[in-house]
């Protein structure tokens, strides 16, 4: 809402009279002095002009939102060349000129056209001139003037923002800051009043106020609660004239929310909870639920339980559920309805993030007392024990009591109970249990060799209500009888030298026993009672389970002894005594002087230090003989074979590879096919010649297939004419085979079946340019007639 006063029409009045009254100065900023030309003379004798203007007016000013009827006057331009004849002319132009602001050319008068606003434009810089009408020419230079817009009070004040959001801490003492509102008044502040802004607050006491000033908002109330009110609605005003009658104003809203704090302890709704589980839980069955309640909010709000010393502190446990803030009971140990029937808990709820500013509100926690009954189940039978360890000779007889193992129906009935071998874990049935008293007793030998430990399974069940069962493992050790001989670790066959002295040591040999005595192995070595005394070895024990075969004569023959066997008798110190006798082979062998072994009966042993050199020596010749015969026979094979008359099998040309030498006649069928005379179109085409190898191969020419003949003598009389006088025919004698055509060769024909139609004898004297391959055929072609004939 807009307030108008009188004010603007006082100063308007006051303004108009004192441009009216004022008397112009010579040296005053708010007019020009008139003209005067003063002349100044230079040493060039040149005239120097001084322009002194003498324009004649004051600073205009103007007020704002003029709302009269006739146009708003500004004031008058006026210079001292006018006369008052009318002959000069005023003229307007700048800011608005024309269109805001007229000026009547004759007078000078300026007038304000339209409602002007400070607000959009404070000030307008204009220039006037003053022409002569006559002549056109401007009698006073321009010059430059300004009109002023005065402020009204015509702008109410206006807030940043329609909506402020703000919020503050519950529980906050009075004069807390919560948040600081502006308001902008768009008139001038330079200006009398109508720029200053008060604040005040319309809505929101007594909880709120405002500083006037500033426009801080503070709370006015202490100890504001969240828990009762959350939100709070505050309008704020801003008026100007500093708050007095008539001033404008603008108003604003402020949602204020109470944040929370942890000011409230949590509380249970009910101070008794009653449970019940039965004896059969499971370990961390979940009973039940329990919450206390915490106005505050997030963090603040989070609770936590426990259980307090007391009784049923190890038999339960509580656990904190952060999703709901719930406490759920659990079980911790296995229930037992004939020991305990009902248990009482105290659970505590307390803060898991208290306040230190209001711990002195009291204890930020809670407590409340748990009742949980156990139910009675018939259960299982209880073993006496959680496993049963069994040890065992493994000589027991079969049939014999080993152990026995016992259970108990743990309910007031106390049902009877048998028991039974879990055969999965007895798949040889070794053992077996009385149904009755439990009694484990064996079916079979026992072998601690071969399985030292055996693991069963024993159950026992309810007669009157066989899902009832337990099961209980029996881990059954089997201890060791001595019921096993020593015997050698391992095969011993040694040799000793011929020229072996006494005393030498030629073998170590160490003994093995399945059994496992508690006090360890102890062996003894001794020569058999039949053979007490060697004369060629002896037996030396060395007292650590080995013992060390001695030669004890000088020199050993292969010609009258080439093998020697030595019983040992081994045995051990246990109970009851075990022996065996093992047997050493000992060879007489042929040595160098450092003992290595050569020979043994005239073959090479292989001992553990590989062969002897001479053994490898031979192995090497052997190798190299049968390298060298390979070799020969390769050669061999290669010299013999020879190159083939006939390259493909299709190449039925009879050819005479060696000159004054007769084919086979007619009977020779292996240089020809008589089927391809039958079948002309059964040829093949680019056949090689296969008599000789030439060192070129000649293209041998194409000729025109003469299908359309059936009858062959008919086709070998044409095939023979067209050879005849063909200059292109192949430069050795041949049987040509007519159904079938080779290639055309490069080379002249030096065939003799070409002559029989020749007019004059050929020149051959040309064949001893061919080298050495051609001799045969220069001498035969190229001598004189009578060598011919």
């Amino acid at each position: 809402m807009r307030t108008y006063h009188c004010l603007p029409l006082f100063i308007w009045t006051y303004i108009l009279h004192t441009v009216d009254t004022i008397p112009l100065q010579e040296n005053g900023s708010s007019y020009l002095p008139s003209q005067r030309i003063v002349s100044l003379t230079k040493d060039d004798g040149k005239m120097l002009r001084r322009t002194k203007r003498g324009w004649m007016w004051n600073q205009f000013f103007l007020l704002e939102e003029y709302t009269g009827t006739d146009t708003q006057y500004v004031g008058k331009l006026h210079t001292d060349q006018d006369k008052g004849d009318g002959n000069l002319k005023y003229i307007l132009t700048g800011d608005g000129a024309g269109s805001l602001f007229v000026i009547d050319e004759n007078t000078g008068d300026i007038h304000a056209a339209k409602k002007l606003d400070r607000e959009e434009k404070s000030l307008y810089i204009l220039r006037a001139k003053a022409i002569d009408r006559k002549t056109g020419r401007q009698v006073e230079p321009e010059s430059e003037f300004i009109i002023k817009i005065h402020d009204i009070n015509d702008n109410e004040p206006k807030f940043t923002k329609d909506l402020y959001t703000a919020s503050v801490p519950e529980m906050s003492g009075v004069g807390t800051s919560v948040i600081q509102v502006t308001a902008t008044d768009a008139d001038d502040a330079n200006y009398g009043n109508s720029a200053k802004v008060v604040y005040s607050i319309l809505q929101g006491q007594p909880y709120f106020s405002v500083d006037p000033e500033s426009g801080i908002i503070k709370t006015a109330l202490p100890d504001m609660s969240r828990e009762n009110r959350e939100q709070y609605q505050v309008v704020i005003q801003a008026k100007d004239m500093g708050g007095q009658m008539g001033g404008l104003s603008g108003t604003t809203t402020v949602n204020i929310t109470l944040t929370d704090v942890n000011n409230n302890p949590p509380r249970f709704p009910q101070s008794t909870y009653q449970f019940s589980s039965p004896e059969s839980a499971p370990l961390g069955t979940h009973l039940g639920r329990i919450k206390a309640n915490d106005p505050d909010l997030g963090e603040n709000a989070e609770v936590e339980y426990s259980i307090a010393e007391g009784e049923g502190a190890d038999m339960f446990d509580v656990i904190t559920d952060k999703d709901t803030q719930e406490g759920i009971i659990t079980v911790k140990q296995n229930l037992d309805f004939e020991k305990k029937m009902l248990y009482t808990l105290r659970v505590d709820a307390s803060n898991t993030h208290p306040d230190p500013r209001f711990l002195h509100l009291g204890p930020f926690k809670d407590t409340a007392v748990i009742k949980i009954s156990v139910e009675d189940t018939d259960e299982p039978p209880v073993f006496s024990r959680h496993s049963y360890l069994i040890e065992v000779d493994e000589d027991v007889k079969e049939g014999s009591i080993i152990g026995q193992v016992t259970a108990y129906d743990p309910d007031a009935m106390n049902n009877l109970i048998k028991y039974s071998v879990d055969r999965n874990t007895d798949l040889d049935r070794i053992f077996s249990i009385h149904s009755e008293n439990g009694s484990i007793f064996t079916l079979k030998p026992l072998d601690r060799e071969s399985s030292p430990w055996h693991n069963i399974t024993i159950t026992a069940t309810e007669i009157n209500n066989p899902k009832q069962s337990s099961h209980i493992p029996v881990f059954i050790r089997i201890l060791d009888i001595n019921d096993h001989a020593p015997e050698f670790a391992m095969y011993y066959e040694t040799f000793v030298c011929e020229n072996a002295k006494p005393g030498q040591l030629i073998q170590t040999v160490s003994v093995m026993d399945k059994d496992d005595p508690p006090r360890g192995h102890k062996f003894f070595f001794e020569p058999v009672p039949e053979f007490p005394l060697n004369p060629n070895f002896t037996i030396v024990d060395n007292k650590d389970n080995t013992a060390g075969i001695m030669t004890r004569k000088d020199g050993y023959s292969r010609n009258k002894m080439s093998t020697y066997l030595l019983p040992i008798l081994i045995f051990d110190n246990d109970y009851p005594i075990q022996s065996s006798t093992g047997t050493l082979t000992i060879r007489v062998c042929a040595c160098d002087n450092q003992g290595n072994m050569q020979s043994c009966n005239a073959e090479a042993l292989v001992l553990s230090a590989g062969l002897s050199t001479g053994a490898l020596i031979a192995i090497l010749l052997c190798v190299l003989i049968l390298l060298i015969l390979v070799v020969l026979f390769a050669a061999l094979k290669r010299q013999r074979k020879k190159e083939p008359l006939i390259i493909s099998k299709d190449d039925v040309r009879d050819n005479i590879v060696t000159y004054n030498d007769e084919g086979g006649g007619e009977e020779d069928t292996q240089a020809f096919d008589i089927g391809t005379l039958r079948n002309p179109e059964a040829r093949e085409d680019s056949k090689l010649r296969r008599d000789v190898m030439p060192e070129t191969i000649f293209q041998i020419r194409r000729t025109v297939p003469l299908w359309e003949n059936i009858d062959v003598q008919d086709f070998i009389h044409r095939r023979l004419k067209e050879n005849d006088s063909d200059p292109s025919a192949p430069p050795y004698d041949s049987l040509a085979t007519y159904a079938y055509e080779g290639n055309d060769s490069i080379a002249d024909s030096l065939s003799s079946l070409e002559s029989l139609t020749a007019d004059c004898n050929q020149d051959y004297d040309y064949l001893s340019d061919w080298g050495p391959r051609f001799k045969k055929l220069a001498d035969m072609y190229g001598g004189d007639e009578s060598d011919r004939d």
